[in-house]
Order: structure tokens, then sequence, then C-alpha cells
């Protein structure tokens, strides 16, 4: 009895060794490809920094002058143009006529500069008051010169402001 127990066993052990075997060599394989793809599109972002023109004196009869930034980041070789609108209370809609208000119907003039000798107004006309470039894939700071022009001095004590929308078109 013992002989066939050895003899079952061994039988077993032999099919199963041989099914493992066979399963071994029996895999088989399939390969293929795909492929991978993006396309990279014109894309720009803007951003603003505040222009504080600080305390004004408008008895000093003198202009006043300060510096703002704006940053286009716009993806490499796009081109771009950046606008500025007349702001919230310009008195007739154009960017000629930029003002700041205190809230109460009181209004301080200023106008803003694509140049540092504050001979070219920044406003929204696409080729001629605009300001364009090509995107580097980083981010260009643009210099906004502000200028609050002398010869305000009626002008009634308070703080004053207004909102530049910016627009980058590209």
């Amino acid at each position: 009895m013992m002989r066939l127990i050895r003899s079952l066993a061994a039988a077993v052990f032999l099919l199963t060794l041989s099914l493992t075997s066979s399963n071994v060599f029996a895999q088989a394989s399939a390969t293929t490809t795909f492929d991978v793809t993006a396309s990279v599109v014109d894309s720009c972002s803007v951003s603003a920094n505040n222009l504080a023109f600080g305390d004004v004196e408008p008895v000093s009869n003198l202009n006043i002058d300060a510096t703002g930034a704006v940053t286009v980041t716009c993806s490499l070789g796009t081109s771009y143009s950046v606008e500025l609108d007349d702001g919230a209370n310009s008195s007739d809609g154009s960017v000629s006529t930029r003002r700041m208000t205190d809230g109460a119907s009181n209004f301080l003039s200023y106008q803003l500069y694509s140049d540092a000798l504050r001979t070219s107004v920044w406003g929204e006309t696409s080729g001629t008051n605009d300001v364009t470039g090509t995107g580097t894939g980083l981010g260009i700071p643009l210099t906004v010169y502000g200028r609050i022009p002398s010869g305000q001095q009626e002008t009634q004590t308070g703080s004053y402001s207004d909102t530049i929308n910016v627009t980058v078109n590209y």
C-alpha cells in the first residue's frame, strides 16, 4: 500500500511539473505602439501692479509723475498687444480724459503713457496707442508711466482713485 501511495504521489508530482513546465514554455507575447501628442497653442496672461501717485499738492503747480507695471506672459512666438481702457471715470469715454474720483463727484485728471517722456498716451486703439510685442514664454514687464498734470489747484482734498482695465489681445 505504501508503494501505491508513493507511486501516486510521484505521478501527481510529475503531472504538476509537466503542467507547470508547459505553461512556462507555452507563453507568447504581442506588442504594439501608441503615439503621444500635444498641440501648443497661443496663450497669454496678464497681471498688473497698482500705480500710486502718493500725496499730491496741487498748489505746487507741478506735474506729478509715478510709474506702475503690467506684466504680460505669452507663449513663445505669440504676437500680442496690450490696451488700457479710459477708466471708470472718464468724462467723455476716451483715454484723453481719464479722471480719478473721490466718490463725491470731485475729480482729479491724470494720464497714462507707454514711454518715459510721457508723450505716447497708452490707450485701447489697436495699432495706434497700444503696446505690442512677441511672447518669450516668460513674463515681460511693461512700465506704465502716469502723470497728474499741473493746473488742478481747485481740486477738493481727499482720496482719489480710478480703475483701469488691461486687455491683452493675441
